[in-house]
């Protein structure tokens, strides 16, 4: 609930000429509002508590004096801890009037997203998720991002197994009720590749093509998947 509302209020603020740092001030009225402490701010010594990628960036981005533009597409990640329990989710929205490729390199982001939900059903293998998330993207022409994946989570931010979000070869373990994974496919216009710029955080493809990343937690239960960082 907590970071559904982090999500809706930046999305609601981020529009030409705002700066992402104040973007990032928007979820800290959130955070300070509901109580909830923030597991991005100071984790491995991050500065802010959402990370803001726009274009060619794929994640980490550090909010800061970037002014967005129209046209930009924005990726904003961001978690929160309540009652020692941690939500991690991400959206990637338009700035104003986009591309056409953008427009549809986001809309295949978060259906490759739901389609991995959709395999978190309990006896499922855990790489089900990935292999359902890569046939969408790379079904529409799009890759998926290698290097940074998908973890459990639970009473720390990033738990294991990780999730890739790509068939890595193995089925892997069985899924069982109780398990509580974050799923965020990253996924590229062009190739697959990634690098990290001089600030030891932000990641961008490697041939500056444009990249989205979608993320919710979600439990595996009984009934099946049920997403944690949804609106209540």
């Amino acid at each position: 609930m907590v970071v559904a509302e982090m999500h809706a209020k930046t999305r609601l603020a981020a529009r030409p000429g705002v700066t992402t740092a104040e973007l990032d001030r928007v979820a800290r009225e959130v955070l300070e509002r509901r109580g909830a402490r923030s597991n991005f701010l100071n984790y491995h010594g991050f500065p802010a508590v959402i990370c803001t990628s726009p274009n060619d960036m794929i994640v980490h981005g550090i909010p800061g004096p970037y002014r967005l533009q129209e046209g930009d597409i924005l990726s904003i990640d961001c978690g929160a801890i309540i009652e020692g329990y941690h939500g991690d989710a991400a959206f990637t929205m338009a700035v104003g009037d986009t591309s056409a490729e953008a427009e549809k390199l986001i809309r295949v982001t978060e259906e490759s997203l739901w389609a991995g939900i959709r395999r978190m059903e309990e006896g499922n293998r855990l790489h089900d998720i990935g292999a359902a998330v890569q046939t969408v993207a790379e079904g529409a022409g799009f890759s998926v991002v290698r290097e940074y994946v998908g973890h459990a989570i639970g009473t720390a931010m990033h738990e294991e197994p990780q999730v890739p979000n790509y068939w890595p070869g193995v089925p892997g373990p069985k899924l069982k009720v109780g398990m509580v994974f974050a799923v965020e496919p990253m996924v590229n216009a062009g190739g697959p590749g990634t690098r990290t710029l001089d600030d030891g955080w932000s990641v961008v493809t490697a041939d500056g093509s444009l990249s989205a990343h979608f993320e919710h937690t979600i439990a595996v239960t009984e009934d099946g998947p049920e997403v944690l960082t949804l609106p209540g």
